[in-house]
Formats: structure tokens, C-alpha cells, sequence
């Protein structure tokens, strides 16, 4: 799509079904049954239904969103063909307002437009664009007020929907997804909501589609055509303003008063088994109510004409750009550098933590001289920095939850690619972790008294960091495989633990058993290379006096490595250093694959799910809206 989001699109199908497995009895479940119907510019479309009647499920199929375990059959067309609809031509809102908590409006909307607008685009035209969409959600006077979250009181729920949607219309988007946009709204919250976008799509000629439960009055006037479900049938579909002749029509007339999308409601829901009054007269069951309306439909004047005019829709539509990889690799920097200054639980509450962790060890390790003794003490502090103060990067395991369900939203609706997440991830996190590993480390390290030379200090800080990225990156892998948070802490956590257990110090290296726990768990473990690495960095040139009997007097740093530690000798601690820095790599690789995989993973399991002799007789139909994204 061009920057200025020209041309329209309209959007029809045509005998849509949805299935989803049976996994008690082996066959399929109908979730949606041969739909029909359209989207056109200027228009706004309703969804609307009791719950569970299929809405989300016909929201998700249209816009390319239905999960791995649902088959659908029919037809999706897009301005009259099957094509791919490219960035920034449609937009998806989603029912949570997940956003980043610790940015202000402007921010949040100016980020995103850094994003998601071309390189040939300048920051200037970005950043009107970015105040003007804010301007237009009617945000003028929050600009510079923080979202908020748990720690800060920021938006109200109305405001923070309309951020949501502001982010996602940066790009003039020709096609407008909304999920529930009134949810947990109060009655003049979700009216504001819904005037903005209604001024919104009759001002650009935008094609919106809306999921609605159950809308005031006021909001109500605002739809232009109306899908009516129910157990995933049709039961009216056509003008909003003559959904009312149809149920009186059939007697089902809305009393004088009600709100009408209330009557129609009450009189779809089987979820209750309600008499409704028919003509006057009372007595008919819900389900037979139903029956009555979905006959009614197919057969009426309402049906043809939906048919008709899906049927006359052609329309021609653009390609569109978005920002350059490195473009969105430097937003993301800056932006996750923001939210993680400003966010309490990220990095600041973990600092304080790690100081007074090393304020304790420095204190019971103080001065540690040079004594015999000293080794086994000298040993425990390293392995303690090693092993349980990395062990404590679990802390930001939430923080990390957020950031991959942000990233989730963005990534569906493609605002950048997987590459350029990774990337400014990585380096946003940097300079926290630097100060990280260099305070509290500089704490403990010197109220102990190790080696106190610039460069082995250097040394030790500069493995810590790196220690402290690669359980990051280790956490990271845990969140986008286990994103609820009290299970992935637990699965964190685990996995630590087994890797301080075969580390090195609990059990020395030649007494670990030699199948599974000696290889590969002990050259897997990143505990190995970090403690020996810091032992190397400190014993190294130090002289102890030797309290074994028969011995000599004094015994080198170099054979307490060889012989109590049993620390391999045949390479510098540099490289140790560097095995560590490569795991940081091959972990964030992992990051992304896992990533990338779960994406490709999506498409696949339905053309196998589609290829199981119980459904060949189906047509599956292609995703119209994959997005080609940049690496």
C-alpha cells in the first residue's frame, strides 16, 4: 500500500465453514456453517451474537488468524480474486489492549510509526502522521500521559483501546479488524470508541469489520450492515436499520423501548431456555425461534440480494512497504530501551536485589586472605556469582512474558519481522546488563579481596555479563515456548538447576557419572565454562602455603586448578570466555528459530490436518492475508 493508504478493498466469502478436531470421537466439530457475505468501503460491518455462536471464530477466518487445529472450507476473496493482501492494506485489534505500559502516547504511537511507515518516509512525515492518528482517536490531551499498568495509574480503558487502534491505522489501513473494541467499556467509553472509527472509515473509505457482543443503542446506529449468528448459522445478514422489519416480520417484533440488538439477543440465545412470544403468542422455544429466523433467511430477499452483490464484486488492489530492516532493528533498540528504564521490574528492582546479594557475600567472604583455607572459600564465592546470582535473571521472566506477547500482536499484523525483534532484544538489554555485572560486581569483588588488578577484574565483570545475557537469552527461549508465567519460572529455574548440578563444583568433573551427566550434560552446561573461567582468572599466579603433610611449604594457584578443582589446563580462560559469548549466540539463534518455527508451524499443521482421508474431500482454503515480511 502506498503512505497514503489509496484504494479500497472490498472483502466477500462465500460458503464459509469452519471445523475444529474432535479429538473425544475422532471426526469434527462445526463451528461456522456456508456463511456468505461481504465488506465494503465506507461501511461498517457488525458481527454480532451470543456467546459462543462463532464470531471471533469468523473474525479469526477472515483475517487469516484461525489456529492450527480448524479446517475451513469455501471461499475468501479480496476485491473479487484470491491474492495477497500486502502490508499495511489490513489491520487486526485484538480484544486485550496489550501494550507497552512504561511509554506515553506519543511514544507508543511515534515507535510504531517508526516501524511500520517506509524509509521514504522522513521522521518528520512520520511523526505527523503519528500526531494526526492520535488527533484523530480523539487523544489530544493524553499525549504525554503514560499508559500505565500495575505500578502506575495511566489511561482509562477507553483511551487504551484507542491507542490500540491507533497503532494499527498508522498505515492507512484499507481493511480494519476490530475484536470486541467495546469490551469492558462502560456505555459512553465504547459510543466514543465507535464514533471515532465510524467518522474514521465514512472520512477515508476504510472497510471495517467489528465483532461486537452486545452494543448500546447509540453504538448500535452506528453499523451499517449487520451479521447476526447464532450456533454458527446466519441467522440475518443486510442493513443494520432493516434487521428490525426482518424479526417483525417473522414475530419477532422488538418491543417499543428496547434496544434492538438486546432483542435480538434474547431472542438468539439458547443458552437459556426462554419462551419467546411469537406474534403475540407465547410458548415458542428458543431453538424453535431459531429454526424459524435461519429458514426464514435462506429463503428471503435479504439472502438473494447478499448473494447478488457478493457476487458482483470486483475490485483491483495495491502493494504497499513498511520500514527497512535496520529501520526497525534501531526503533526497537530504542524503544525496548525506554520501556526497560522506565519499568521498575525489569532491570531496577533486579539491581537492588543484586547489590544486597553482593553486599552479603562480600561481607561473609570479606578479606579472604590468602590462607589454605581460602581456596575452598575463593572456590564457593566464584561458584556462588556464577550460579545463583545469574540464577536470579528468572526475576525478569515476567517483563519478558509481556514482551513476547507485544511482540505477538505486532507480529500478526506486520509491523516488523522476527529478525529485527531478536536483534533489538538483544541489544537493548545491553547497557542494564553491563551495569548489572560492573556495580554489584565491583561490590562483592573487592570487599572479598581477589586478585585486584584492572585487568582481572575487567575479566570477571566481563564474564558475569555475559553469564547474565546468556540466562537471558536462555529465558527468552523458555517464554516463547512456555508463556505462562508461573510455569515458565518453574521450567526456568529447572533447567538452571540441573546445570549448577553437574557444573563442576558440587561434584567435581572426574567423579560425575560419565554416560548422560559427564557427556554431554557437563559440556552443555554453561556453569562449566563460567566457573572455570573464574578460577583461571584468580588462581592463576597466586601462591598458597600447603597445610597437606609431606608436601612442600607452598602450592601454586596453576596445580590447585589441576588437582582440586580439576579445572582443564589445555586452554587460556579467554577461551572459556569465549565458548560463553558463543552460547549467547547459538541461544538467541535458538530464540529465533523457535520463533520462525512456530510460525511456519501454524500452516503446516492444517494441510495435515486437511490431507487425513476424513476430509480430502474438503477444499482448503490459502491464507489471503500471509504477510511477506523482511528477515
Amino acid at each position: 500500500m502506498g503512505a497514503d493508504g489509496v484504494g479500497r478493498v472490498f472483502l466477500t466469502w462465500k460458503d464459509l465453514s469452519v471445523m475444529v478436531l474432535d479429538r473425544k470421537n475422532g471426526g469434527h466439530l462445526p463451528i461456522l456453517r456456508r456463511l456468505t457475505g461481504y465488506a465494503v468501503p465506507g461501511e461498517v460491518l457488525a458481527i454480532m451474537g451470543p456467546s459462543g455462536c462463532g464470531k471471533s471464530t469468523l473474525l479469526d477466518a477472515l483475517s487469516g488468524r484461525l489456529s492450527s487445529n480448524t479446517q475451513q472450507t469455501g471461499e475468501i476473496l479480496i476485491n473479487g480474486c484470491r491474492q495477497t493482501l500486502a502490508f499495511g492494506t489490513s489491520a487486526y485489534v485484538t480484544q486485550d489492549d496489550t501494550l507497552m505500559t512504561t511509554l506515553t502516547v506519543r511514544e507508543a504511537v511515534y515507535y510504531s510509526a517508526q516501524l511500520q511507515l517506509p524509509d521514504s518516509m522522513s521522521r518528520a512525515e512520520k511523526k505527523d502522521r503519528a500526531e494526526t492518528t492520535i488527533r484523530e482517536m480523539g487523544l489530544v490531551d493524553a499525549m504525554d500521559t503514560r499508559i500505565g499498568g500495575w505500578s502506575v495509574k495511566g489511561l482509562s480503558g477507553g483511551q487504551k483501546r484507542r491507542v490500540s487502534i491507533c497503532i494499527e491505522i498508522l498505515t492507512r489501513p484499507k481493511l480494519l479488524f476490530l475484536d470486541e473494541p467495546t469490551s469492558g467499556l462502560d456505555g459512553a467509553a465504547s459510543y466514543h470508541v465507535m464514533n471515532r472509527i465510524a467518522k474514521l472509515v465514512k472520512q477515508d473509505g476504510r472497510t471495517v469489520v467489528a465483532a461486537i457482543h452486545q452494543p448500546s443503542s447509540e453504538v448500535f446506529e452506528l453499523f451499517h450492515n449487520l451479521c447476526l449468528l447464532s450456533s454458527g448459522d446466519t441467522v440475518y445478514f443486510g442493513p443494520a436499520s432493516s434487521a428490525e422489519l426482518f424479526f417483525a416480520s417473522n414475530g419477532f417484533p422488538c418491543p417499543t423501548l428496547r434496544n434492538p440488538s438486546d432483542h435480538y439477543l434474547r431472542t438468539i440465545n439458547k443458552d437459556f431456555e426462554t419462551d419467546i412470544e411469537q406474534g403475540g403468542q407465547g410458548g415458542l422455544g428458543t431453538e424453535e425461534a431459531i429454526d424459524i429466523l435461519v429458514k426464514s433467511y435462506e429463503s428471503s430477499e435479504f439472502c438473494q440480494q447478499v448473494h447478488q452483490r457478493v457476487s458482483h464484486i470486483c475490485q483491483e488492489v495495491r502493494k504497499g512497504s513498511q520500514a527497512s530492516f535496520i529501520t526497525q532493528i534501531l526503533v526497537l533498540i530504542r524503544r525496548s530501551f525506554v520501556n526497560m528504564y522506565r519499568d521498575l521490574g525489569y532491570y531496577w528492582l533486579r539491581l537492588a536485589i543484586y547489590i544486597a546479594l553482593c553486599l552479603c557475600v562480600g561481607t561473609i567472604f570479606y578479606d579472604i586472605g590468602s590462607t589454605y583455607g581460602s581456596i575452598q572459600a575463593r572456590g564457593s564465592m566464584l561458584m556462588f556469582v556464577a550460579s545463583f546470582l545469574t540464577f536470579m535473571a528468572i526475576g525478569g521472566f515476567p517483563s519478558f512474558v509481556e514482551d513476547m506477547k507485544i511482540f505477538g500482536r505486532e507480529r500478526l499484523n506486520g509491523h516488523y519481522g522476527v529478525g529485527a525483534f531478536v536483534v533489538g532484544n538483544t541489544f537493548s538489554s545491553i547497557p542494564y546488563l553491563l551495569i548489572i555485572s560492573l556495580i554489584p560486581g565491583a561490590i562483592a569483588y573487592y570487599l572479598v579481596g581477589l586478585q585486584r588488578s584492572v585487568d582481572h577484574f575487567a575479566y570477571f565483570a566481563l564474564t558475569l555479563f555475559v553469564c547474565m545475557t546468556l540466562v537471558e537469552s536462555l529465558m527468552m527461549i523458555v517464554a516463547s515456548v512456555v508463556p505462562d508465567f508461573l510455569m515458565g519460572i518453574i521450567t526456568g529455574a529447572g533447567i538452571q538447576g540441573v546445570m549448577m548440578l553437574n557444573g563442576g563444583f558440587f561434584r567435581l568433573p572426574d567423579d560425575l557419572p560419565k554416560l548422560f551427566w559427564q557427556y554431554p550434560m557437563y559440556y552443555i552446561a554453561f556453569h562449566k565454562y563460567a566457573n572455570q573461567g573464574f578460577y583461571k582468572n584468580e588462581f592463576e599466579g597466586l601462591v598458597f602455603p600447603n597445610n597437606q603433610a609431606g608436601g612442600s611449604a607452598t602450592i601454586s594457584g596453576e596445580e590447585i586448578l589441576r588437582s582440586y578443582w580439576e579445572v582443564e589446563m589445555g586452554y587460556s580462560k579467554w577461551v572459556d570466555l569465549g565458548v560463553l559469548f558463543g552460547m549467547v549466540i547459538l541461544y538467541r539463534l535458538m530464540f529465533l528459530g523457535i520463533i520462525k518455527a512456530n510460525e511456519k508451524m501454524k500452516p503446516m499443521v492444517r494441510a495435515l490436518w486437511a490431507s487425513h482421508p476424513s476430509h480430502s474431500s474438503k477444499q482448503v482454503i490459502a491464507n489471503p492475508y500471509s504477510k511477506h515480511q523482511k528477515f
